[in-house]
């Protein structure tokens, strides 16, 4: 057995996958533990994991999370929290650290400590063949010229990182794609764009479910078929005029429509259809089992886990790495895309009419499911992890054995 140490930056699409891992690890005899942001503390500590606190407090995102800004966070941020995580870790002694793509602390603590790590993909894998949204193009370069302060702040931090510390493991530029020499892609080879183009330590996985528990309070079973599930996740909500035409576009269609509204007051969307459901939050593993449709902004873990349970999909994506899922989803033929100036009732019951009614699509989303299932999962990244645990020891034994 081994002690593993997470590191992650606090969004709930980049965290939520990692704790069947964790879950899984923990159960199979392993110490982990996890630093994280204090809002995400009690999921950790349920999942299994030992809660490591950045001293830092919650370090609010920027608003709004463009590429050349959430760069500048990174930077900024990796500077501030290095000194209490190094000092944590060197405590802890782990034998492997797994950090998320977009945590370049992790890497550079990797580094620092001289200990193996792994790195958690929960977009899509990105190289030379499949751009990444934050790497160097012209979108990014015409928001540097736009916002000249963003540019330099990201360069000056970007100077200091590498000045105070190791920053071999991390890119120049693009610090959301901070690769490892294991990396976990928590989709399946089958959605991700390109697969074939990257390199063995990619390792696709498939989509990482199962820690979130049951709501009992939920009533599932009393959702009149065909369920039609609405949501735009927890950091793009669309504001409660979009949730509204959601919700007045699909009721007419559905036997329960439930609008998950996100950051949004349901009371806020105004008077709805009695079919209609709103609330803040609902258990979306529960809801997507019995889900007919599901209209998302196109979050890969919300995509990935509609995929898992075989749902046509309506993305309208609002931001990030948004619009390259939705059209993975449209090359697939597991749904459809609409932009969100085009998101009329209108249009919406339109396109929702079609996935409903044309067969094609929900045998897409079937063969998606299937590729899901088969990529193995949580299961299969905690086994990943395993493997490289063990020759990581072995190449360390082999290599005091020649020392001597």
């Amino acid at each position: 057995m081994g002690t593993v140490s997470f590191l992650n930056i606090g969004m709930h699409g980049y965290i939520n996958p990692t704790l069947p891992v964790v879950a899984e690890l923990v159960r199979r005899g392993h110490t982990v533990t996890y630093h994280t942001f204090p809002a995400f503390a009690a999921p950790i500590a349920a999942a299994g994991a030992k809660v490591c606190l950045y001293a830092q407090g919650n370090l609010p995102l920027p608003d709004p999370p463009i590429p050349l800004v959430m760069l500048e966070w990174l930077a900024r941020s990796a500077l501030a929290v290095l000194p209490g995580v190094l000092s944590d870790l060197r405590g802890t002694r782990p034998d492997l650290i797994v950090h998320g793509a977009a945590c370049p602390w992790g890497a550079v603590a990797a580094r620092e400590l001289a200990v193996p790590a792994a790195a958690t993909f929960t977009t899509f894998a990105f190289n030379g063949q499949v751009p990444s949204p934050t790497g160097i193009s012209r979108a990014l370069l015409a928001a540097a010229a736009a916002h000249p302060r963003s540019g330099w702040g990201y360069a000056r931090a970007r100077w200091e990182l590498h000045r105070e510390y190791d920053t071999g493991a991390l890119p120049l530029l693009d610090l959301m794609n901070a690769h490892a020499a294991l990396n976990l892609v928590f989709t399946s080879g089958a959605f991700q764009p390109g697969a074939d183009v990257f390199d063995p330590s990619y390792r696709f996985v498939g989509a990482s479910v199962g820690s979130r528990p049951h709501d009992p309070e939920f009533d599932t079973a009393g959702l009149e078929a065909p369920v039609l599930y609405a949501s735009l996740g927890t950091v793009f909500d669309g504001g409660p005029a979009l949730l509204r035409t959601f919700a007045t576009a699909l009721a007419p269609l559905g036997g329960t429509v439930v609008v998950s509204t996100g950051q949004t007051e349901p009371a806020d969307l105004g008077p709805l259809p009695p079919n209609v459901l709103a609330r803040r939050s609902v258990p979306q593993l529960q809801v997507l089992d019995r889900a007919a449709l599901f209209v998302t902004h196109g979050g890969m873990n919300s995509v990935n886990e509609a995929m898992r349970a075989g749902v046509p999909t309506l993305v309208v994506p609002q931001g990030a790495d948004q619009p390259l899922v939705a059209r993975r989803v449209v090359e697939l033929g597991a749904g459809l895309s609409l932009r969100t100036e085009d998101a009329t009732a209108e249009t919406v019951h339109a396109l929702a009419r079609r996935l409903l009614d044309e067969p094609r699509f929900r045998e897409a989303a079937a063969a998606q499911r299937t590729a899901q299932q088969e990529a193995g999962g949580a299961r299969r990244a905690a086994d990943e992890l395993e493997r490289y645990l063990d020759d990581a020891r072995a190449g360390a034994a082999t290599a005091r054995a020649r020392e001597r």
